[in-house]
């Protein structure tokens, strides 16, 4: 016989479910600790939300035991933050956090993986040019015991021959420049599992460039080919300017590289000013001379250049260092769809 302890507990169990029918969630109840998160940064991504959350439960049902979706608004100026609200309310497994600011990409990403209650956390862009229905390969792939599982583009529709050039010239100069190994074609698009999480959870840099990061960490680390598709709705965020940032980011956080040239470009112009002092005294000794007007100009306006060029280098690792040692928080919460009025996640080192 049940003892009274059980008869109540099973009581308790069989009301909150049929409390949970009756507000709707008809089956499904949102569990403390998932099987798997996904993450999806927005920035002003009203019409591109409901589409990416339909998409992702098709794709997710029936391949993971249990899920749950988060949505980090950056700053969204449109309403972004009300679709993410309207699909709280309909979904428990949907969750968002709106920032009390536009952070940026990068900070949107990191907070979606603070947040996660999943073993498992997928980031994907809020734009559906990454397709969801690649997820239920990686989550196959981390099951076989892979511990990140990134996406790799085979194709990449909708994009211009700049961007297409650029990004693939950027990666492969970063991988030659790094002792990181940072896969080419690839982006934030992946999957991490729970020994990835707590690593990646622990780098408090400010000036983030996450599939560097991500690749830093180690683990056994598989990709899944993909062709990336072109956007769903509204306009890329990610203009050349947000683009030459991002991969100055990318250069400074995993290279010394640019502080090295600096130091051989110097010895090369020493090398250089010597080789003309001798050609100087030598033209001097064998009663040459000429006035040198428009080479003396050229070579202060050359060696002037350099000391820029070379001050610049120097000055984008030094503002970084300050960027870091003011410790600022990497990004503050403005609001919830859970009414938590945290503002400064507890678990986030200052960066």
């Amino acid at each position: 016989m049940w003892s009274k302890k059980a008869t109540r507990f099973w009581y308790v169990c069989v009301s909150r479910h049929k409390n949970d029918r009756a507000r709707g969630y008809d089956g499904f109840v949102k569990r403390d600790h998932p099987e798997l998160t996904v993450v999806v940064p927005a920035f002003n991504e009203e019409a591109n939300v409901e589409p990416m959350h339909q998409r992702l439960s098709e794709a997710l049902d029936g391949v993971v035991e249990d899920f749950e979706i988060i949505f980090i608004d950056d700053g969204s100026s449109d309403r972004t933050w009300q679709v993410v609200n309207e699909l709280a309310a309909q979904d428990p497994r949907v969750s968002g956090i709106r920032f009390a600011r536009n952070f940026g990409h990068q900070a949107a990403l990191t907070a979606g993986v603070d947040a996660a209650n999943g073993r498992a956390v997928v980031i994907i862009d809020g734009d559906l040019q990454d397709p969801p229905e690649v997820i239920p390969e990686m989550v196959a792939r981390w099951r076989d015991g892979a511990e990140v599982v990134y996406g790799q583009r085979e194709e990449r529709e909708g994009e211009t021959w700049f961007k297409l050039t650029t990004a693939a010239l950027f990666y492969r100069i970063l991988r030659g420049i790094t002792n990181v190994e940072i896969p080419i074609d690839t982006g934030d698009f992946r999957l991490m599992g729970p020994r990835a999480v707590t690593a990646f959870r622990s780098l408090p840099e400010r000036n983030r460039f996450i599939r560097g990061l991500v690749s830093w960490i180690g683990f056994e680390q598989v990709a899944v080919r993909y062709k990336r598709q072109a956007r769903l709705q509204g306009d890329t965020k990610f203009p050349v300017r947000k683009m030459l940032r991002f991969a100055l980011d990318g250069i400074t956080s995993f290279s010394f590289f640019p502080l090295r040239l600096a130091t051989w470009t110097g010895f090369a112009v020493s090398m250089l000013a010597f080789l003309y002092i001798v050609v100087v005294i030598g033209l001097k000794a064998a009663g040459i001379s000429w006035s040198g007007y428009s080479s003396l100009m050229a070579s202060i306006l050359f060696l002037g250049g350099v000391q820029l060029l070379m001050i610049g280098i120097m000055g984008e690792y030094l503002g970084r260092i300050f960027d870091e040692v003011k410790r600022r928080p990497l990004y503050l919460v403005g609001e919830r769809t859970d009414g938590d009025p945290t503002v400064v996640p507890p678990g986030r080192p200052l960066a």
